[in-house]
């Protein structure tokens, strides 16, 4: 048994070892497919806080915007957005919650 144990760690290492290795070996193609340094990446996901308080967020090189919930929502019906497993997802809550009802008042009213 201990045997087993021993060579179940020794394969586990071996393999960890080999994970670690390929990753390291993945990373240097992809910046050699790049062309850039090591030095010259910049981050994809930026975040500053300016004197006044604000935050500025930037994704991949874009500014991301801040709106409220409201104005979310108000975007969204003005695209009048519809989803198809949204309305049958509703339909389906409903149907459910009707049988329920039914199920619930027919053995209220046999007690």
């Amino acid at each position: 048994m201990i045997k087993f144990f021993f060579k179940c760690g020794l394969l586990l290492s071996a393999l960890f070892i080999g994970v670690l290795l390929g990753m390291q070996y993945a990373n240097e193609g992809i910046v050699e497919m790049k062309g850039h340094e090591p030095q010259k990446f910049t981050s994809p996901v930026g975040v500053s806080q300016d004197d006044e308080g604000n935050v500025e967020a930037s994704f991949l090189g874009h500014e991301v915007e801040s709106k409220s919930l409201s104005e979310k929502k108000a975007e969204l019906e003005d695209m009048k957005a519809f989803n198809v497993f949204s309305s049958i997802g509703k339909a389906l809550a409903n149907t459910i919650e009707s049988i329920t009802n039914e199920i619930v008042n027919f053995i209220a009213s046999l007690i």
